[in-house]
């Protein structure tokens, strides 16, 4: 009779081997149930929006009767009826909406950054002190500026017009926009200042040629925040705009629900769809600077 004998280290060896192998497949497995319930998540989060859709292809009778997501009768004619439902074609709310969405963005990037740099780069009496303020306002609850901001405005003479939806893009008046670009400026070197300074290079063209071009995934996601921001606002334009043909988007989908709550559901539906297809394709084409800027605006 033969009998193999293994050294202790051989035999110690196999048993590190054969601990690998069960903690491989021991992680093999976590990470697939992670997946699994990851999976599971999102397709219950994912749930409305599917409805939604599925809802917008449905004739008005079968959207709460049939619970479906595969439509028993389709009706792909409420897109039609809903682009032509109101007073006016719904084109013309996508534009307003996209007028002031594009302005916004604008005013932000340009009034916030221009407040961030001064927070984040330059030194001056009083810094930390307003810097505080500025983000105590983010503590006040926007109905307590509701009626003094209505009562300007309209001694102002801007009640529906654009202005009051506008101009406080443009005066660095959010606080958390600023506040994210500050973030992402502290997290460059103060070494590009001090290069710039002596290039002979001011704290504006300093701003403008070397810091603004680094902050592009602060800009992005200040950017892409704004867009969902205004384009779902509803108390706003609701606040301030009394013209129909002045509406955005959401104040055109209340349209679709009479005095006494009967509503046309299709193509309210279909209508709700076409209104995220622009907030998911700006998400979709910023996602990436979107991550970035997230994940560098807690750096220092």
């Amino acid at each position: 009779m033969s009998t193999t004998m293994q050294s202790p280290r051989q035999q110690a060896g196999r048993e590190d081997d054969d601990a690998l192998v069960e903690r491989f497949g021991s992680s093999r497995r976590s990470r697939f149930s992670r997946h699994v319930i990851l999976c599971a998540i999102g397709l219950f989060m994912m749930y409305p929006l599917m409805w939604l859709v599925s809802s917008s292809l449905k004739p008005n009778g079968l959207i709460f009767s049939d619970l479906s997501l595969w439509p028993a009768a389709w009706h792909p004619a409420n897109y039609t009826e809903g682009w032509t439902a109101l007073e006016y074609d719904f084109g013309v709310y996508f534009s307003n909406s996209l007028v002031i969405v594009v302005l916004s963005i604008i005013g932000n990037l340009f009034s916030c950054s221009l407040a961030a740099y001064g927070f984040a780069r330059l030194d001056f009496t009083g810094r930390k002190l307003f810097f505080a303020l500025m983000l105590g306002t983010m503590m006040l609850p926007g109905h307590v500026l509701l009626i003094p901001q209505y009562i300007l405005f309209a001694k102002l003479g801007w009640l529906n017009t654009y202005y009051p939806l506008l101009v406080p893009n443009f005066l660095a008046t959010n606080a958390f926009y600023i506040f994210l670009m500050v973030q992402f400026m502290r997290s460059l070197p103060t070494e590009l200042d001090d290069a710039a300074r002596i290039d002979g290079c001011g704290p504006f063209r300093t701003f403008w040629s070397i810091i603004l071009p680094l902050c592009r995934p602060a800009f992005a996601t200040t950017a892409i925040f704004t867009f969902i921001s205004v384009w779902n606002e509803f108390f706003g334009p609701l606040l301030y705009l009394t013209d129909p043909e002045l509406y955005t988007v959401p104040l055109a989908l209340r349209q679709f629900v009479d005095s006494e709550g009967q509503s046309a559901w299709g193509p309210m539906f279909a209508m709700s769809v076409l209104s995220l297809a622009p907030i998911i394709g700006f998400f979709i084409a910023g996602q990436k600077y979107l991550v970035k800027g997230i994940a560098t605006t807690g750096l220092k």
